[in-house]
């Protein structure tokens, strides 16, 4: 036979043909035409069409048998659907292959044996030609065949795929989506296998899931094929890259997961595959190394996101407009290389329409019942329905909050009636996540033993609001949701910038509609990521031996303790970086006290002991001290490499509670030997005015320093001789007192004068309408508040601008 009539390659179709081949293909064959030539790996192979299909229906006769099983049915009455599901699927397995299609289909195979050799095997995937198209994600809906090594097998797996068209879920989403199940029509994927069973496999997006941040890629990886990714039935090793600086030429992971990856998907004795009825994958435990280890390399990581930055722009000047993608990738172990295996429109951040900003905020905290990954950013509350199984799906009521072990597309009529959901496995590309993404609800996935933990009938609040953890708190918790028109939101001529320590919160608050960060602290990412002292990690042999294991454990996934150090700490800033870059994000090296900094893994073995840390050793006067300085320069090391090697030149350091001229000297001097000079490479060097001195001496510090920010907190303290800690005098401490205004006036005066920036960066502003009016009277360059309090205050800051003649 010379014409194909039902076969077509990869380089013969391409993104308009969906109708024909379906959305899996169409993407493939687009990829493979248009992709390779840049670059981007994709395994040959051909599409069984659409036409195939309806010949293998019309050959048979199934036509009207499937009308009679299937017109008038009442999708809602799952026992009805179980059986018209079932008997659709038998009339197509035990119906033969047209011999004149069987020909085709083997002859291509045997054509692509020629091209990869004769110990090829492929995979045989599912195209249906509705699926993928941006009105609805057609998501595991279809079955899928790997590792087929002869041709029996894959005329088997050809026919399986067909039948798959009438699976109970595939019938339940087509009709919840409106799809005319006769007019859903399933091509066929057929291409060279990658064997990542023997590698490892992933998902990735050129966005970020949760919160439509547009300037990363997010990669998902884990040993293995990649359908316990795909379904997120484990806890994958997770990557961030970021656009913008990737497309000025820097090569660096912008922020990093370690996943727990217990389970790797492998095939099993490969002599079963003729009989492919028998399970052919199985899931084995992974190993001590394997887990402890980060699946890809760094390497390996930005390969991916030139994939992905290439697929992006790709799809997107094909449509006119920027079109985020969802991407599912391969590495293959036996050639070491990685293949890009699907391609399809992102379907839920980028339909996201206008510019309404919706903030949730919990007015109240309870009793945290479990924790998992957040999906999404809202909050939900309800009675706990712990649901088992499908057997069990018609027991669950509209506004209960789902909880499972985990949740498969059966389980979407329930879901789409949940407040929120829980579930103890999977990450943020798991069935439940994708699917709460597109409901718009809560969930919490990854959630360990919250079919223990809840209780049916408790009442709980599902908070998602709080960054990449998500909580379960006790008891129906007060929240509110701040709706804010960003189009129509005045831009005050004051800067106001944002707090933000926390990397996890960053993508969330990227919307906001802020000039930078005024403040990024350390702090939180050294207890939170790194949770050991900068010394210990440096010397430990100056700690014992349980210590020691225990930082070891730490920095497993590491080359040495150091590394895991300046890479948590420079991925950590660059994230709060990216949030807003280009914009400024002044970031203020660490300022722990004495005490806190003891409290910190191996910390007791170089901490002194303190009466009154608040005043003692602690910011600038540890920089260039012998008992710190080695520490110091790995702080210096991990801002070097986020400006220079992540590419985050935005980022300002600031040095806190530096009493004296001669120590801001003396720190400018030390970090310049550890490679931070200021002035070169556009680095700008900040200090806290928070000492009574640092305004008194302005003109002097003027001299040492770029910019200064205002500390209100420790001003007010050391202005009055106040502990802001003690609760007995708490009513002495007061930043609007007049003897703390004037330092404030003083400061900003001082920086007028010596063309320095000035800016605040305590609560003030924010807690007290008439020190903002204060603030914008002087003259401020900005000021940083916490993010809750950016919105109001912005409208706030506008109306005094106006009322003073300043816009």
């Amino acid at each position: 036979m010379s014409t194909k009539q039902y076969i077509k390659w990869f380089e013969e179709i391409g993104i308009e043909d969906v109708a024909e081949v379906g959305g899996k293909n169409a993407s493939l064959g687009e990829m493979y035409r248009h992709l390779t030539p840049l670059g981007v790996r994709v395994p040959h192979g051909y599409a069984v069409t659409a036409e195939a299909y309806r010949h293998f229906l019309a050959a048979n006769g199934l036509e009207e048998k499937l009308h009679a099983q299937l017109d008038g049915l009442d999708y809602d009455d799952v026992d009805a659907l179980q059986k018209a599901g079932a008997a659709c699927r038998k009339m197509i397995s035990e119906a033969p292959v047209p011999e004149d299609l069987k020909e085709e289909i083997l002859q291509a195979y045997a054509k692509l044996k020629e091209e990869y050799g004769e110990d090829l095997s492929v995979a045989v995937r599912s195209s249906a030609t509705a699926e993928d198209s941006p009105e609805a994600s057609f998501a595991g809906q279809n079955d899928t065949y790997l590792n087929i090594e002869d041709a029996d097998a894959l005329v088997d797996a050809y026919r399986r795929c067909l039948a798959s068209n009438f699976t109970d879920r595939s019938l339940h989403y087509k009709h919840d989506n409106d799809f005319d199940w006769s007019k859903v029509y399933l091509s066929v994927v057929v291409m060279k296998m990658v064997r990542s069973d023997l590698g490892a496999s992933g998902v990735m997006f050129s966005l970020d899931t949760e919160t439509g941040f547009r300037d990363v890629v997010f990669i998902n990886a884990a040993w293995g094929l990649g359908e316990n990714v795909v379904q997120g039935t484990i806890d994958p090793d997770s990557f961030y890259v970021h656009k913008p600086t990737y497309e000025k030429g820097y090569r660096a992971v912008l922020k990093r997961r370690l996943g727990s990856k217990a389970m790797k998907m492998v095939f099993t004795d490969t002599l079963n595959t003729k009989n492919i009825a028998k399970e052919y994958t199985k899931n084995v435990p992974t190993s001590e190394e394997e887990r402890s280890h980060f699946c890809i390399s760094d390497d390996d990581v930005m390969t991916l996101a030139d994939y992905a930055i290439k697929v992006e722009k790709h799809y997107s000047e094909k449509a006119g407009y920027e079109k985020p993608m969802d991407m599912e990738w391969a590495k293959d172990g036996t050639d070491g290389h990685l293949y890009m295996v699907q391609a399809r429109p992102e379907t839920v951040q980028s339909q996201k329409k206008g510019n309404i900003l919706q903030i949730y905020h919990l007015k109240e905290r309870g009793k945290v019942l479990v924790t998992g990954r957040a999906v999404g950013t809202k909050i939900g509350t309800g009675k706990v329905h712990y649901i088992p199984d499908v057997q069990h799906l018609d027991e669950f009521k509209a506004g209960e909050v789902l909880v499972a072990h985990t949740t498969s597309p059966d389980w979407e009529p329930i879901m789409k009636i949940a407040s929120a959901v829980v579930t103890e496995t999977g990450g943020r590309t798991c069935h439940a996540a994708i699917v709460s993404r597109e409901l718009g609800i809560p969930a919490i996935v990854g959630a360990e033993d919250a079919t223990k933990l809840l209780k049916n009938g408790q009442e709980v609040t599902v908070s998602c609001a709080e960054g990449e953890t998500g909580y379960v708190y006790e008891g129906k918790l007060d929240y509110e949701i701040e709706k804010t028109d960003l189009s129509s939101l005045p831009k005050p001529r004051t800067e106001i910038m944002m707090n933000l320590g926390n990397p996890d919160q960053a993508f969330s608050l990227a919307s906001l509609p802020v000039d930078g960060i005024g403040l990024a602290r350390m702090e939180f990412i050294i207890n939170e990521y790194i949770k050991a002292h900068p010394m210990a990690l440096k010397h430990p042999e100056k700690v014992d031996e349980e210590t020691r294991k225990e930082l070891e454990k730490l920095a497993r996934a590491y080359e040495s303790l150091t590394e895991f150090f300046v890479k948590q700490l420079s991925e950590g800033v660059a994230t709060i970086a990216a949030s807003v870059y280009p914009k400024p994000c002044v970031v203020r090296m660490s300022d722990f006290k004495s005490n806190e900094y003891a409290s910190l893994l191996g910390g007791k073995f170089f901490e002194p002991s303190e009466d009154n840390p608040m005043i003692g050793f602690r910011g600038a006067a540890r920089y260039s001290h012998p008992a710190y300085e080695e520490g110091f320069a790995l702080e210096c090391a991990a801002m070097k490499r986020a400006r220079e090697v992540i590419g985050m030149d935005n980022i300002v350091l600031m040095i806190p509670f530096c009493r004296r001229v001669e120590e801001g000297e003396k720190v400018v001097e030390t970090m310049a030997k550890y490679g931070l000079k200021k002035g070169e490479k556009s680095l700008k060097i900040y200090v806290m005015c928070e000492i009574p001195n640092n305004v008194i001496q302005i003109d002097a510090f003027s001299q040492v320093f770029d910019g200064f920010s205002i500390g209100s907190n420790d001003l007010t303290q050391l202005t009055l001789g106040v502990d802001r800690d003690s609760e007995i005098v708490a009513f002495d401490y007061d930043e609007r007192d007049p003897g703390v205004l004037k330092m404030i006036e003083l400061a900003v005066e001082g920086c007028q004068r010596n063309q320095r920036h000035s800016g605040i960066c305590g609560q003030a502003p924010s807690d007290y309408p008439e020190v903002a009016e204060f603030l914008v009277k002087l003259g401020i360059d900005s000021m940083s508040l916490n993010p809750d309090s950016v919105l109001k205050t912005i409208k706030d800051i506008v109306a005094l601008e106006k009322k003073l003649g300043r816009i």
